[in-house]
């Protein structure tokens, strides 16, 4: 499928590339992105910001701790998800995992290695990594609402002055 690469030097950028991403959401529909990277890579800033531009009013936690937290921004189900501390991926049947509707929800996942066999598709793949000057994001589209969703974001992000559409030199 399609593959994007930004050049994020500052957090701003982190920020902007996480509301396009909300923003070029379809109306009612589920996504599920899964976020890689080392700690401090910038993906719950990216999760805090696609929050905020889907109109999260209230405190964006991370969900370090409690692996999942919910969130209705909108009337939009959203669930955040930091896996980094789930030791083993049958700690999600917890949180009723398996029984989830994903016909409408958006998933955002940290660490989504650690919970493998029990998540569902990921549609989009973020890595996050610490580059030269600033960050470096990879997105891969791995089915047609990925696809979608990257296709939008070069006009999205094209006047965004902390993002730069192509790796740096």
């Amino acid at each position: 499928m399609s593959e994007l690469e930004l050049h994020l030097p500052r957090e701003e950028g982190t920020q902007a590339l996480g509301a396009a991403l909300a923003e070029l959401l379809p109306p009612g529909e589920g996504l599920v992105i899964y976020l890689s990277g080392q700690l401090g890579a910038g993906k719950t800033s990216l999760c805090r910001a696609f929050l905020r531009a889907l109109g999260e009013s209230g405190p964006v936690r991370s969900p370090t701790y409690t692996l999942m937290e919910p969130y209705e921004p909108a009337g939009r189900r959203v669930w955040h998800m930091d896996l980094y501390r789930l030791a083993d991926p049958e700690e999600l049947e917890f949180i009723g995992i398996r029984d989830m509707d994903a016909s409408d929800l958006v998933l955002l996942v940290e660490w989504p290695e650690r919970g493998r066999g029990l998540l569902p598709e990921a549609d989009c793949e973020i890595a996050l990594e610490h580059a030269q000057a600033g960050r470096l994001a990879t997105l891969k589209a791995l089915g047609p609402r990925g696809a979608s969703l990257l296709a939008g974001l070069p006009s999205r992000l094209r006047d965004e002055a902390d993002i730069a559409l192509d790796k740096p030199q």
